[in-house]
Parts: structure tokens; sequence; C-alpha cells
């Protein structure tokens, strides 16, 4: 037998499939070559590294399903500086949605040229696991999609479903232009409903892996809704820009995405970052409506701490908005009754000088998204207990269920087999957030001055610490993950 590597003493482990009434208990791990090895009381390790928790929380790492690297900066540049942010916040696998056109590489093309130019200028430069999503935009890209599954490990696509006829920042856009497609294609339902069907011709040939993610809102309702509430001088900043993409927007494109959905036949569908009780509501009764349809429901970190009122300044512009204090309880009471899948940070880092326009004040000026990976788990290990979360389903929340969803073989639990992808949180620790204290590249906050009720203070990824209290410690170790078809 190897011998132990690391030997991880009396930590309380959290598993995402114990007993929500079962208390974690104190408990060593033992890890060899990356991976768990045992895990129990007393064990014992000569010659190995030994790390003692002192009873902290001990999670599986956190996969953050959904982030955008590379969308407003170069690929290379924020592989390295938004990874750093990752292992901040306790995400050892991080991903991203790209697509072609406008920002990311700036460039239209064949995703078989597209995807091995990302891949390159990520390499060696990731602090945490990585993969990809893609987003087919063209009749080319749905062609594509079997070479994408068999020669990249490319299992989940996405659709932007306003893409079609409104602006990414709020007003309206020339599409083509954006999109880079060609001239006589369009970016609408017809093309939604031939991405499902390219989608589930590639899930008969490869398995129940394949799955589509969608951004629910309607270009058509926010575009008039956009018109309105500029000629409304009593509504800004970010209230303003949430009632410029109202909640019904979100309903309308969740119900039409699940008719295509039944009418395609394809079974994987995941609603990304629903921020509000319409939309959850309406991602529910589409679930009664077509119980063979395997819907998955996330949120994000920014839409259960923030609302337009208490983030930090139009730095809290995101797609689809952030919403009214209403909506926030309301995601959080749909979270703990089990109706929401998992949480993410939608982490897309946009600098100062790129975030605001030339009125710092106009929220339509402004870019949409911002970072937030680095505050995920402590902000969810944080809010979740004082609202009466387990952390077994934190764990379920943030690792176990995006980790069988994506396809990720040997992540997302804290077991003998699995890679040793480990974080200790401290349940108990408060902090402030300060921008300044975060390794991301963006130099502003949403949550500035929130006070963070829970702390990650060691990061392990595949046996090898990445964080130590509080800092990104170490070389680049992350591996791009292709995962399984089968």
């Amino acid at each position: 037998m190897p011998s132990t590597d690391l030997l991880i003493r009396n930590a309380r482990v959290v598993r995402p499939n114990d007993p929500p009434s079962q208390r974690p208990e104190p408990r060593d791990i033992a890890v060899v070559n990356g991976r768990i090895t045992e895990i129990g009381p007393g064990l014992t390790a000569a010659g190995a590294r030994v790390v003692n928790a002192d009873g902290l929380l001990a999670f599986p790492g956190v996969i953050d399903a959904h982030q955008h690297w590379g969308i407003y900066r170069d690929v290379s540049d924020d592989t390295t500086s938004e990874s750093r942010a990752c292992a901040q916040g306790g995400v050892t696998t991080s991903l991203s949605y790209l697509r072609t056109g406008r920002y990311y590489l700036n460039r239209g093309g064949s995703y078989l040229d597209f995807v091995p130019e990302v891949l390159g200028r990520m390499v060696g430069r990731s602090y945490v696991d990585h993969g990809l999503h893609l987003a087919p935009m063209t009749r080319q890209h749905i062609a594509e999609i079997p070479r994408l599954v068999e020669d990249f490990g490319i299992t989940s696509f996405k659709i932007f479903m306003f893409y079609g006829g409104h602006g990414l920042h709020g007003r309206s856009s020339d599409q083509a232009e954006f999109l880079m497609i060609p001239p006589d294609e369009r970016y609408d339902l017809a093309h939604f409903e031939f991405v499902m069907r390219g989608i589930q011709s590639a899930r008969v040939r490869f398995g129940d892996r394949i799955s589509l993610s969608l951004h629910c809102e309607t270009a058509e309702i926010m575009a008039a809704y956009t018109a309105l509430v500029e000629q409304d001088s009593t509504l800004t900043g970010l209230r303003a820009y949430s009632a410029s993409r109202p909640p019904h927007s979100e309903g309308l494109a969740i119900t039409m995405a699940a008719y295509l959905a039944h009418e395609t036949g394809l079974a994987n569908i995941n609603l990304l970052h629903l921020s509000s009780a319409k939309a959850v509501e309406a991602a529910l009764t589409m679930r009664d409506a077509f119980p063979h349809i395997d819907f998955r429901r996330e949120v994000t970190i920014g839409h259960l701490l923030a609302d337009v009122d208490t983030a930090h300044g139009i730095g809290g512009k995101v797609n689809p908005p952030l919403r009214e204090r209403a909506d926030v309880e309301a995601l959080w009471r749909h979270l703990l009754a089990g109706d929401i899948d998992w949480v993410v940070s939608d982490h897309a880092c946009c600098r100062a000088e790129q975030k605001f326009g030339d009125d710092p004040g106009d929220v339509f000026v402004a870019k949409s998204g911002f970072g937030g990976a680095e505050y995920l788990l402590p902000g969810l290990v944080g809010a979740g207990r004082s609202r009466g979360l387990p952390p077994q389903r934190i764990a379920w929340l943030t690792a176990w269920a995006p980790a069988r969803r994506y396809a990720l073989a040997g992540k997302g639990d804290l077991a003998p087999g699995f890679d040793a992808d480990i974080v200790l949180v401290d349940p108990d620790a408060q902090w402030t957030v300060r921008a300044a204290d975060s390794a991301s590249a963006q130099e502003y906050t949403p949550f500035e001055g929130f006070t963070m009720s829970a702390q990650v203070t060691d990061v392990f990824l595949r046996g090898q610490r990445i964080c130590y209290q509080g800092e990104v410690v170490g070389e680049p170790r992350g591996r791009y993950l292709r995962r399984d078809k089968d």
C-alpha cells in the first residue's frame, strides 16, 4: 500500500448524503496520491503531512458550476486571478460558460478552433480544476456538438434566451454584429429549438450525462420595459435595472423553454440563476406540467445575499438583476424547502474601468456582472446557519448536486475514492467583506461592508493546500476536466 501523503486530523466532516439531523463528528481524513483513502477517528500515518483542523467543519470542495472566465479580460489573465479568488472561497472546481461573439475571444467561427485556443490560454494558470460549458450560437455549432463531446469532454451547453433581441447590458443593440453570426441566421426561438434537437441527438448517441442550461429572460418584454423605465425619473440605480428586466420576463422564458424541451424530448434542462419568486414559481409549475423533464434549478449567492437596496452601488448590476428583499426571502424559502438544486456565484470579473460608463451613476451604461466566488461558501454557511440550513444540505448544494449533473466523476463528496478536494470552514468567524482582500482582479464588490459569519480557512485541491488562512499559496495546480459522456 502506498504511504499516506496527507492526514487532516480532528475535522468535523460534512457529507452531502448524511442525514441533516446528524451532527458532523470529528474525524481524520487520509489522502494518498490526491485521493481520499480513509475517513475515521484516530487514524495514523507515519511520515504524512499532518494538518490539525481543530474541530473546524470540513466540506467537499465547492463546484461552482456557473462562472465566466475571460468575459471582460483576456482568458489567460482571468484564469490566473479569478481561480485565486475561487480558492479563497473554497471553490476547487470552476465551470465557465463561453461563447463566440463579442467579449471572450471576440471572434466567431467554429468551436473546433475556438476551444483549443481557450484551453491553450488556460493551461498552467489555474489554481483550481476547471471545465467548460459552451453556447451553440450558429447552425455550425449545433453540428459540432458530437465532436465537442468526444474531442473535449464537454457535456453541457447553454442558450442565452434574451440575446436575440436585447442588449447584454440593458439597451437593445445590433445582435448580428454582437453575436458574430452569419447574416442569414437568427438567434431566436427557432434556433433554440434546433439547439435542443441537436443536444437531444447527442444524448441518444452518448448517454444521459449531457444537459442544456438556460438563461431565461424574454427579450421583447425587457426591451419594452427598458423604454418605460428610462422615461420614469423616479426609478434609478439597481431598482431601475430590476424594473427594466421584470421577474415575469423570467417566468415567461421558463415557460417557453419548458415547452420546447417537451417538444424536442430533451430531458435534462438546467434553469440558471433564478432571481425572483415568479421565476421559481414558473420553474416549479413547469416541473409539474412536464414531469418527464428533469429540470434542475439554480440560484446565485448574490441573489441570496443582496438586494436592490443593500448591494454596494451599481457595481451590483447583473443579469438577471438583483431584486427586492421580498424576492430574496422567497429564494431562501424555496432553498430551505428543497426546491433549489445548487448554488453558484455567476462569477464574471469586470474591472472598474470596464464596469462603469462616463456617468458612473447610470446603471444602463454600466456593464453587467461581477465576481463573487470568494464569498460563495462562507456566505452560504453563515446566512444558511442563521436560517436553519443544515451543513449537509450546503454540501449537497455546492458540491454533490452539480458534480452529478455535470458528470464530474470523483468530485462532490468526502469519501474514500474521491478527489481530496477539502475545505476547512470556521462556522463562528465574523469578518467584513472588503474588495481589497480579494485575490480577484476586480477592485470593487457589491458585498462591500457585508458582515460574514463563517470563514474559509484552508483549501486543498487533490490533497495539495491552495489556500491557508485566507491566502492563496503554492503554484497553479488546476487541471482541465474532460467530463464523462456515459
